[in-house]
């Protein structure tokens, strides 16, 4: 089959189901994955004929799409950060949002890191976007990644080795820990922060799909990574340390008042690209 008539295929498969740019980004991302072929090259090569097993995997990624399997999952992969990264349904799928928590964080330390060496913890890595996006653009640093899931540290692994990067992991349950192996400059999480009642405004592609431990916090006690966290950074950031939240939009008052209760200064609640509070940086 013909580039072009698989693709006619494929929009009249997903008519019913996506948007007519959704699946366009989705066509765009299997073929680039499956032929190496980028958007311009597919368009200069309409009768370029697709391979009997590659058409087998488009024909199933057709299948996946209608019961709204993440398009990232199905070809194993996602960019981050101008980075690949592997991601399986055991990991969170990285966001643009938490794009700029590390923008963030680069911008206010690249200048320090030419002359002293830093230490990064990431609490509940994931698939390690955060951990190794900052290893890959703040040279001179030593960064260590931190998760309760050992099958989502394997991803991160794998991902530190794609990206040419050493990171230091660490399996353990936050919430239980007594003590981090180091005293750090920068302790940055993004942490499950969806309150149970938030899911009917999720889509079903994340909640039928992503690791809900990585999401989801009870209703009664939204901020308990966060409270946490911040006690651990108290003990655990070096003088002028600094933490770094990703957090929820709905509750950015609300932890900012608990890091002030705990003692943090110079709090900055920021916006993210859709203008809604998403990050929040505080010093000890």
């Amino acid at each position: 089959m013909q580039i072009q008539e698989f693709k006619q295929l494929f929009f009249k498969e997903l008519s019913d189901n996506y948007p007519q740019t959704e699946i366009q980004s989705f066509f765009n991302l299997l073929i680039e994955h499956l032929l190496k072929m980028n958007r311009v090259e597919i368009a200069l090569q309409p009768n370029l004929i697709i391979g009997k097993d590659d058409l087998i995997f488009l024909q199933d990624a057709i299948s996946k799409l209608k019961k709204e399997i993440p398009v990232q999952y199905i070809i194993g992969e996602t960019e981050f950060f101008g980075l690949p990264f592997k991601v399986t349904n055991e990991v969170l799928i990285p966001r643009p949002e938490t794009e700029e928590l590390v923008h963030w964080i680069i911008k206010d330390h690249l200048d320090k890191v030419q002359n002293s060496e830093l230490k990064i913890l990431d609490i509940g890595t994931g698939s390690g976007c955060i951990a190794i996006s900052l290893a890959k653009n703040l040279p001179n640093t030593n960064v260590y990644a931190l998760d309760i899931s050992k099958k989502a540290l394997k991803v991160a692994e794998e991902n530190s080795l794609k990206n040419n990067v050493a990171i230091q992991f660490i399996t353990e349950d936050i919430l239980s820990i007594k003590k981090l192996p180091h005293q750090f400059d920068i302790i940055v999480s993004n942490p499950p922060y969806v309150r149970e009642l938030e899911k009917n405004q999720m889509q079903q592609n994340v909640l039928g799909n992503e690791p809900h431990l990585a999401l989801f916090v009870k209703d009664e006690n939204p901020l308990v990574f966060y409270d946490k966290i911040a006690d651990l950074a108290k003990t655990h950031l070096k003088k002028n340390g600094t933490l770094y939240f990703e957090i929820n939009q709905y509750l950015g008052e609300e932890t900012v008042q608990l890091l002030h209760q705990k003692g943090f200064k110079e709090i900055q609640l920021k916006k993210d690209i859709f203008e809604v509070n998403r990050m929040i940086k505080a010093f000890l």
